[in-house]
């Protein structure tokens, strides 16, 4: 790796995996070169010192919060739409998308991260299979929930501006949902192929780490130029963009449109329903921007403008940083979708106590809870999708 030539490595400076890949050299070992202007006596150690120990603990705040938001809001949701029949409506689908690439995070990537993170304080002690795994599974997630807000979007702009028009039949919702999933899939296969372990001495003694994270030979620069690229405007400006306009346009109709005739108090409640959705929904897309712009501006400077950031001795802790606020995005979505609009603890409620109930109650059958709770109403709130 100390040469500096075609087949040369440089290694991703993305924690485990970050997300995505990049050339910077690897913080933690020989690896800077004439590539980044720095020379090998300036090799910054980052893996000390205070900021680098602060850091440490809050990811690992972050990632055990993950686990508890993400992991626990989503199951609930999940559990909710697969008990509640008249909650399977296009959009709750959607959300469900969103809601299962987040739980698996929660539950599979997550633990490793804490133990890589924290524990073992950058050391990847679980193979290359699992390294390439958690870093796809990540990757793929990230997509998964971008793919989801956006079709979420064009169902409200569609069902808002377009009442008139026919909705989308099952086959292509169906059809959606597979694609929100295909293209991540398909994408982030480069995240997993790059994948690689990298041993780099640790402190003054003969100990040394592992270091997980994506390799991609210099030789290959241009292509992985080209493909951060093409993830960045299909992944983050491009939906960015379009659910930009959509939220606009649907403001428009709901806040600057006058609505002709008598408004009867049913009518204003479903405006006042609708208005309140798509609060939720903007602050959820401002919430997206805000914590994944610093994450896509950091790659930015990281595999363009190396030079910039491969000199301060903080780098890894500002990345650290960076990717907290990234990563929390999905404890921001669990607690939008899960909490504020699908009503899913109240629903999971109504279903442990009448089946608590139907135990003590001569006379009342499991089987009469299920066909009690099956009937209860389902309000416009719970279902979220405002016709």
């Amino acid at each position: 790796m100390g040469e500096s030539n075609g087949s040369q490595l440089s290694t991703a400076h993305t924690g485990t995996n970050g997300y995505l890949p990049g050339f910077l050299a690897d913080p933690f070992t020989d690896s800077y070169n004439m590539d980044y202007g720095v020379p090998e006596d300036e090799i910054p150690d980052t893996t000390q010192g205070c900021a680098f120990f602060v850091a440490t603990i809050v990811i690992g705040v972050v990632l055990v919060c993950i686990m508890l938001v993400c992991g626990v809001g989503n199951f609930l949701f999940i559990a909710t739409l697969a008990r509640y029949k008249k909650l399977r409506n296009l959009t709750n689908l959607l959300i469900a998308n969103l809601a299962v690439s987040d739980f698996l995070v929660a539950v599979v990537c997550c633990p490793f991260l804490v133990d890589y993170y924290v524990v073992k304080q950058l050391s990847w002690d679980h193979g290359l299979l699992l390294c390439a795994s958690v870093s796809y599974l990540q990757t793929v997630s990230l997509y998964v929930s971008t793919n989801a807000l956006l079709a979420i979007a064009v169902d409200r702009y569609m069902a808002i501006v377009h009442p008139l028009r026919p909705r989308m039949k099952h086959q292509t919702a169906y059809c959606l949902i597979v694609g929100v999933w295909i293209v991540p899939v398909l994408i982030s296969i480069p995240s997993a192929y790059f994948a690689s372990e990298t041993t780099y001495p640790h402190g003054s003694s003969q100990t040394s780490k592992v270091f997980c994270a994506q390799i991609w030979p210099v030789d290959k620069q241009l292509y992985y130029r080209s493909y951060f690229l093409f993830i960045f405007g299909v992944e983050f400006v491009g939906p960015v963009l379009t659910m930009t306009l959509c939220y606009l346009r649907i403001s428009q109709e709901l806040w600057f449109k006058t609505v002709p005739g008598y408004q009867t108090e049913q009518i204003r409640r479903r405006l006042r329903g609708r208005r309140k959705t798509v609060v939720v929904l903007i602050g959820i897309l401002t919430a997206y921007i805000l914590c994944w712009a610093p994450y896509y501006g950091f790659a930015i400077l990281r595999d363009f403008y190396p030079t910039v950031i491969s000199r301060e001795k903080n780098s890894l802790v500002a990345f650290y940083i960076i990717e907290c606020i990234a990563m929390s995005n999905g404890m921001i979505n669990t607690l939008c979708f899960v909490s504020v609009r699908n009503n899913t603890v109240k629903h999971l409620r109504r279903i442990v106590l009448l089946r608590w109930r139907s135990t003590y109650v001569p006379g009342k059958t499991a089987e009469d809870t299920d066909l009690r709770t099956s009937s209860m109403p389902v309000t416009e709130i719970d279902c979220i999708r405002l016709k």
